[in-house]
């Protein structure tokens, strides 16, 4: 089987896999349980807070995440896909308006070629979904482990002082609000000093 080609849905198969043992708790404790052999030690031997950790934990998925599509994702070749898109739309609805029946012939024979290249294009931003879900999903699984035997607190503006596992914004528990704020800041700051275009 060539890795290579087959690599991305392989990785996107084992995402799947994991996504799906959420709701399988003693497969999700089991995943938290051997990650906390490497997380653990930084709350229990070094003191670390654990909001601190999920400051770390967000700028370390954020850098391999932003690693992973700047390496992975042609955004030049994307950004200048939207555009001929753009102005393909305009070329077709300025024919259609004016009722032009050969170009609008001619357009939507182009038109299948466009939407074929968008489509490869789609395809193209899941490969690295996949990679990232491979990592994330394992964080997640060892914060839903840790998250209930540890009594932390942290400070949000407006609301002040809550426990991690409280209710943030609605049903949303503190920490995911709270990793969601850092993972978003943090890979901002990434993708610029990497110089990773937007979509």
């Amino acid at each position: 089987m060539d890795l290579k080609k087959y690599g991305g849905y392989l990785a996107l198969l084992l995402a799947m896999v994991l996504m799906l043992a959420y709701s399988i708790e003693w497969l999700r404790n089991g995943i938290g349980m051997a990650i906390d052999g490497v997380f653990g030690p930084l709350l229990d031997t070094y003191g670390v807070p654990f909001f601190a950790l999920i400051i770390i934990l967000s700028t370390l998925t954020g850098l391999y995440s932003s690693l992973i599509q700047k390496y992975t994702i042609d955004y030049e070749k994307m950004q200048e896909n939207q555009k001929v898109m753009k102005a393909f739309q305009v070329e077709f609805r300025e024919a259609q308006l004016s009722g032009d029946e050969k170009k609008i012939k001619k357009l939507t024979a182009r038109q299948n070629v466009l939407m074929q290249e968008q489509l490869q294009m789609s395809q193209a931003q899941f490969k690295p979904m996949a990679y990232i879900l491979l990592v994330s999903v394992p964080v997640f699984f060892w914060l839903l482990y840790r998250l209930p035997l540890t009594h932390a607190d942290i400070v949000f503006p407006f609301t002040g002082k809550l426990a991690l596992t409280a209710g943030a914004l609605g049903p949303i528990q503190a920490w995911m609000v709270w990793y969601m704020i850092c993972s978003l800041m943090v890979s901002q700051v990434i993708r610029k000093a990497l110089n990773i275009g937007g979509i």
